[in-house]
């Protein structure tokens, strides 16, 4: 082996150590260095040496922990670690098809501030996009006090085909135009590393951080919105597949030549589940007709559907079947611990109803084991922020770290 591939080697070695470590720091919220070691399985002069590195970069702080953990035999308090919140501050946007959504979060991952503004129209081209992601960033720095600058990192969440470690898009419904690399885009505009993925895989970052999932290395969020989305935990990590379409479960086919799907196919799932497609059945039947907005034709239709109006039941059984079918698939195919539903439509119950879980449990293989637990999590579109901002939070730790690499080399 040739003496750069020696050095490269160590460095990637002791890079991995230092996110191991400040990964069980930031999990533990403080956390002496004795139980960094057992946490980690390194031994304690590498703990010590590692940490060192990580206060000199003013990315963690020692702290004294409370009386509690007082060392009986020398009787002074214990020394803990945790990450120093003012070391970055970092910056999440979710963009829906209506508004978007804006958490300011500092490096402990507490969010200081919130803004949510209006989309100019549901579909933008790429150019507007940016600058509509730009203005929305800027205008959410303003009203907290604070010069994008002063941010380390924008995380961007939008619904689509997205391939994270590019930040391409290869196909949105928020956008009018295929194959944009966005990313690059965004960071021509504004002074800072942007980190785009799909926006229910961050809904999943989110849970995991700060949801259902926190006490789960292998989970799966599916997400109800004006579409339908996934984000798979395995072994405490994001899949996104080669593509990174590997999690699009609303666009698995349930139906060979169905109804025609917003992404230009047939037989998508999302084509009979999403709130689009249960309208669409509604107008159909000249059901849901009228001046009235998108929302409150939805809510009617669910009213009466609730009231036993027999045409507006009849579409969102038909939906919560199609549902359970899919997440029937979802337990045959990984046989998850837990799978939580978040979005906005779990405001209505007719996809998590009993009789929609029935559905799910007599289409799974039948084995002599508990079937994986449904959590329902009705939260809205700043939580989707959250997981965005933790997901530049990943990328902005990872940078730091990368740095301190290479201030070592230097030195």
């Amino acid at each position: 082996m040739a003496k750069s591939d020696r050095i490269s080697s160590a460095t990637d070695q002791r890079e991995s150590g230092r996110l191991q470590v400040i990964s069980a720091i930031r999990k533990a919220a403080e956390i002496a260095r004795i139980d960094i070691a057992k946490k980690t399985g390194f031994s304690p002069a590498t703990v010590t040496s590692i940490t060192s590195e990580l206060l000199a970069a003013g990315l963690i702080e020692e702290v004294t922990a409370d009386e509690a953990s007082r060392d009986s035999k020398r009787g002074r308090p214990r020394v803990a670690l945790k990450i120093r919140g003012k070391a970055h501050w970092v910056a999440g946007i979710k963009v829906s098809n209506r508004t978007a959504t804006v958490a300011l979060m500092d490096f402990v991952g507490d969010t200081f501030a919130e803004y949510e503004t209006p989309l100019p129209h549901s579909q933008l081209s790429g150019e507007a996009m940016v600058s509509f992601i730009c203005d929305t960033l800027k205008m959410a720095a303003e009203r907290a006090g604070i010069a994008v600058e002063d941010l380390s990192g924008l995380g961007v969440g939008v619904a689509g085909i997205i391939d994270a470690p590019r930040g391409f898009v290869y196909w949105s419904p928020s956008m009018t135009e295929r194959n944009v690399n966005l990313r690059n885009l965004i960071e021509a505009q504004i002074p800072l590393p942007v980190f785009i993925d799909n926006d229910a895989n961050l809904v999943a970052k989110a849970e995991q951080l700060f949801g259902l999932g926190k006490s789960y290395r292998d989970f799966i969020v599916v997400t109800i919105e004006h579409g339908v989305g996934m984000g798979i935990v395995i072994d405490g990590q994001i899949y996104r597949g080669t593509r990174g379409c590997g999690a699009e479960f609303g666009h698995t086919k349930v139906h060979l030549n169905g109804a025609l799907c917003r992404c230009g196919q047939r037989g998508c799932l999302e084509a009979y589940v999403a709130d689009y497609a249960v309208l669409r059945e509604a107008n159909i039947v000249g059901f849901a007709t009228g001046n009235d907005s998108f929302d409150d034709k939805l809510d009617k239709l669910f009213r009466d559907a609730k009231a036993g109006e027999p045409t507006a039941r009849s579409i969102f059984q038909r939906a919560g079947t199609m549902f359970a079918m899919g997440l029937a698939n979802i337990v045959n195919i990984f046989d998850p611990e837990l799978i939580i539903l978040s979005g906005e439509r779990m405001q209505f119950d007719y996809l998590y109803a009993d009789e929609v879980l029935e559905v799910m449990k007599n289409s799974v293989v039948q084995v002599d084991a508990p079937l994986p637990q449904v959590k329902i999590h009705k939260w809205g579109d700043l939580m989707w922020a959250k997981g965005a901002a933790a997901f530049a939070m990943e990328g902005v730790t990872e940078r730091a770290i990368r740095k301190i690499s290479h201030d070592v080399l230097q030195h």
